[in-house]
């Protein structure tokens, strides 16, 4: 056992007895299982939780070690043709997955378990906008976790969920979710002056209008490429390309901005001799790695040139860059200044934006997405960026196929932020194939293809490739695509036609809604004025009946046939031929008589009471005078 123990231990270079023993043991003892689980990336072998992936190395990579090998005595160890010497031999760093809840979002981040909990706040402040100091991660398993406590003194699982608690920031409020919806829905005019030819141009877009989108149109009216445009009369809060113009702080409803040409950084001549003396002090120290370069074709002049580009003082990127667009002009103005301006254009923005730039449009727009991962201190740029990226027939067809992003890996913190977005966006093994990249297999050029439910890697491209290689890896990309893209294309056009169809016949099912409705709201207005009329009429009915009711109970009664006094007999010819009989007081009023037919449903006011002999209208003679009287009247006439 002991003696297991100590071949395990040096055969991988660790230190700890104890530590190779307790790997012999997670290996049932086998030899090769436990020494390949401590150094898998010699023999071409990623291991991870998601399966086994194979990854190519470079030329001088595996195969270097088995023509070495091959000419080895017959006599050495077994072993002795894959194990490396000891000085390149490190033990892979423990990865930990974390997913970290916030609100309604979720974050995954991955980190080597020597990183703090420092280190998961940073990404977590760049991911989430949140100052460090404003949170409280939560869901350790063990007690007190500050800042500067490493992840390895925990104990941690490969997997774990935290969650950030935010007790001094105020949660979002409805009114201004409200008040940000309408923002988006109002429209901005913005003035914007040419500086070099004192233009103004009227532009209004709404608010749900990008920054992005305001300096492409910007592009075609003025000719001044996205990359080249110097602006001033941004608010301090427009700090992101891919932001609304609803939330980046314009003055509403007129904004004044002036956009000029950015000037290129020129190098002066003394600056040149200056880094002429450096290279030549550079190749008499290094002139190993001269020599190494020639198996790439390089000769001593290109070498010079990788040497006078890594001592330029301006990075590529700056470090801890918080904004992303701000970051990647700086990339392309410091590319265009070491390289030329014949270069490939790069995307100025997120890689979200990249992605619905490329993967997001009509299916006949759409494009395959290239990730440039730039690395300074490899051997392999200078020539990459010069030779291979910056050839004519690569940027000409970049510019036609492929939406190009690119980011600096040189800069730990870059490199780390961009290993965030990797996890992501392509998942851990991606992620940990770029992690596992050695500097001078960078420069990387990674080849996304978008899909329905996710975005595919087709190849990852290392930087000892040759032009032809190059493009021709390009194309096999392009072919890939070009067939996925028309099967797209396919469903798309079988998609609206589906939809143009569905919509001419909701349109006459429309149509035909609206006809029943019109019909059935005309018949409903009848039914109602008739039930109206009939209300009123039920009511008039009630009203008379009412006041018949009334009339006939307020009659006198009617007297008898041997009264004492004086009675008058009336007889009475309705309308309908019907005839009815009573007997009047002679000292009853002529209202009377006009109360008797009204009780009988014959109102004075609708009918007139006419006299036989000698004919006349009664109902034009004084109401209130006596029968009596009225027939004294009619015989002295």
């Amino acid at each position: 056992m002991i003696q297991e123990g100590c071949t395990h231990q040096a055969c991988t270079g660790i230190e700890n007895i104890d530590e190779a023993i307790t790997l012999l043991e997670q290996n049932n003892w086998d030899l090769v299982a436990a020494i390949n689980g401590v150094i898998p990336q010699e023999n071409g072998i990623l291991q991870s939780e998601y399966g086994v992936e194979t990854l190519h190395g470079p030329a001088y990579g595996p195969s270097s070690h088995s023509a070495a090998a091959s000419s080895a005595p017959s006599s050495s160890s077994a072993f002795r043709h894959v194990v490396p010497s000891r000085q390149i031999v490190e033990r892979q760093p423990r990865m930990l997955d974390f997913r970290v809840e916030y609100r309604d979002r979720n974050v995954d981040v991955v980190l080597e378990d020597s990183s703090t909990v420092g280190n998961i706040k940073h990404i977590l402040e760049n991911e989430l906008q949140i100052p460090a100091s404003k949170m409280l991660l939560k869901g350790w398993k063990t007690g007190d976790v500050d800042d500067s406590t490493v992840l390895k003194s925990l104990h941690l699982p490969k997997n774990n969920s935290l969650y950030v608690l935010t007790p001094d920031l105020p949660p979002p409020s409805s009114s201004h979710s409200g008040a940000l919806q309408e923002s988006l829905n109002q429209n901005f005019m913005l003035i914007v002056t040419h500086r070099e030819v004192q233009r103004e141009y009227n532009l209004n877009f709404s608010g749900s209008s990008t920054i992005q989108e305001v300096k492409r149109n910007v592009y075609d009216l003025t000719s001044i490429p996205v990359r080249h445009q110097l602006w001033e009369g941004w608010p301090s809060s427009a700090t992101d390309d891919s932001m609304t113009l609803a939330v980046s702080g314009l003055t509403f409803p007129c904004h004044r901005l002036t956009v000029g040409r950015r000037s290129s950084p020129v190098q002066t001549r003394e600056q040149s001799e200056e880094q002429c003396t450096d290279v030549h002090m550079v190749s008499d120290s290094d002139g190993d790695d001269f020599e190494d370069a020639t198996e790439f074709g390089v000769d001593d002049g290109e070498m010079f040139g990788v040497a006078s580009s890594a001592l330029r003082k301006s990075p590529m990127m700056p470090e801890n860059a918080e904004n992303e667009g701000d970051a990647l002009l700086q990339f392309t103005a410091e590319f265009s200044s070491r390289y030329g301006d014949c270069h490939p254009v790069y995307f100025i923005g997120s890689l979200e934006a990249a992605f619905q730039e490329a993967f997001y449009g009509k299916a006949r727009d759409r494009k395959l997405l290239a990730i440039y991962l730039h690395h300074d201190e490899s051997v392999l740029t200078n020539v990459f960026c010069s030779q291979m990226l910056c050839a004519e027939s690569i940027v000409s067809y970049l510019s036609q196929n492929f939406i190009t992003w690119a980011w600096d890996m040189t800069k730990e913190a870059n490199r780390a932020r961009f290993l965030t977005m990797c996890t992501r966006h392509f998942g851990s093994v991606v992620a940990q194939t770029i992690r596992t990249q050695k500097t001078d297999q960078f420069p990387l050029f990674l080849i996304i293809m978008g899909k329905r439910s996710s975005n595919e890697v087709l190849n990852v491209i290392q930087g000892n490739t040759t032009v032809d290689e190059l493009m021709m890896r390009l194309m096999a990309a392009m072919e890939i695509f070009s067939a996925q893209q028309q099967e797209d294309i396919k469903d798309e056009d079988e998609r609206e036609a589906r939809e143009n169809v569905k919509r001419e016949q909701d349109e006459a099912y429309r149509i035909s809604l609206e006809a029943d409705r019109a019909k059935r709201e005309a018949q409903e207005r009848e039914m109602a004025e008739q039930f109206r009329l009939e209300q009123i009429r039920k009511e008039q009915e009630e009203e008379r009946e009412a006041i018949r009711l009334s009339l006939e109970q307020s009659l006198p009664p009617e007297p008898k046939e041997e009264s004492t006094e004086s009675v008058s007999k009336l007889r009475i010819r309705t309308p309908s031929g019907e005839f009815f009989e009573r007997r009047f007081l002679a000292s009853s009023k002529l209202q009377v008589v006009f109360d008797f037919v009204a009780s009988k449903g014959y109102p004075w006011e609708e009918y007139k009471l006419l006299g036989t002999f000698p004919r006349r209208d009664v109902t034009q003679l004084d109401p209130n005078k006596s029968l009596l009287e009225l027939a004294v009247e009619e015989r002295s006439c």
